[in-house]
């Protein structure tokens, strides 16, 4: 495939570039931040000699027209600009960027409607079960159960709750019989008082190295379900990513998500 990658100085935009390598994909668009380091050189400068000598720049649309795919792991702002200048050259997207709110969502669904585009807060295969499980089991729960669901991930990430973790808030929610409008509890701290029976607790952790870490539990009287998917190599979502690339390439407009990927 001819791809792109929009954020290509971040981690997950190192870690792409080389799983596209590794399959033979060529890269023709590298997009970024001029805020970002190694804008305005070559993507071979700063990827350890991956040998994609592209030039990394600002949102270009005359460089998208005939790629067969974007990447976009960057950030809420860069995926609006992208997600018009893909639908203006007909381009597929793959969006992994996280810390998008409502309207961001309603314009990757209105641009679903023109291209093809596959949306997930998480690109991992193992995370993508780690959902449908979570979707099972809330479904079967009996009443009574506390749910709650906590992340952790390294000192570096911008944004908290994770993507991943607000999904999994998300799946709850709908399949969790009285759930549907519970309030979202962040964190807690002094005399809050007893549990309601209407909250999800949210919690998150920040340190370290952490690639990822999520973990849902459901707390009856006498026992305690925990789902848990832990992340040591950042590679997985890479493989990932790729792979959502090479499904979405040449499909009919529409939105996508890892499960038609995996085929659950």
């Amino acid at each position: 495939m001819k791809t792109g990658i929009c954020g290509i100085c971040g981690r997950m935009g190192m870690a792409i570039t080389k799983v596209l390598q590794e399959r033979g994909h060529s890269l023709d668009a590298a997009f970024d931040s001029d805020r970002a380091p190694g804008f305005g050189g070559s993507v071979s400068s700063i990827a350890g000699g991956s040998g994609f000598d592209v030039r990394i720049t600002a949102i270009d649309r005359s460089v998208i027209k005939g790629i067969d795919c974007i990447i976009d792991f960057s950030a809420p702002a860069a995926t609006r600009v992208l997600l018009e200048a893909a639908v203006s050259s007909g381009v597929p997207l793959v969006i992994g960027t996280t810390g998008l709110d409502d309207r961001d969502m309603e314009m990757i669904r209105d641009a679903s409607g023109k291209i093809p585009v596959l949306f997930s807060p998480n690109m991992s295969v193992g995370v993508n079960l780690f959902f449908k499980l979570t979707e099972i089991a809330s479904r079967a729960i009996p009443k009574g159960y506390d749910i709650e669901v906590m992340e952790a991930h390294h000192r570096f990430k911008k944004d908290a709750p994770s993507g991943t973790a607000r999904k999994l808030v998300e799946i709850i929610k709908e399949n969790v019989s009285g759930l549907a409008d519970a309030s979202e509890v962040p964190g807690r701290s002094g005399i809050v008082g007893e549990r309601t029976d209407n909250e999800i607790g949210v919690m998150s952790i920040r340190g370290g190295d952490i690639v990822g870490e999520h973990t849902v539990f459901m707390a009856g009287t006498g026992e305690r379900i925990e789902i848990t998917h832990r992340a040591t190599d950042r590679d997985i979502f890479a493989r990932g990513a790729v792979t959502a690339a090479e499904f979405i390439s040449g499909r009919k407009p529409g939105l996508y998500s890892m499960y038609d990927v995996i085929g659950l």
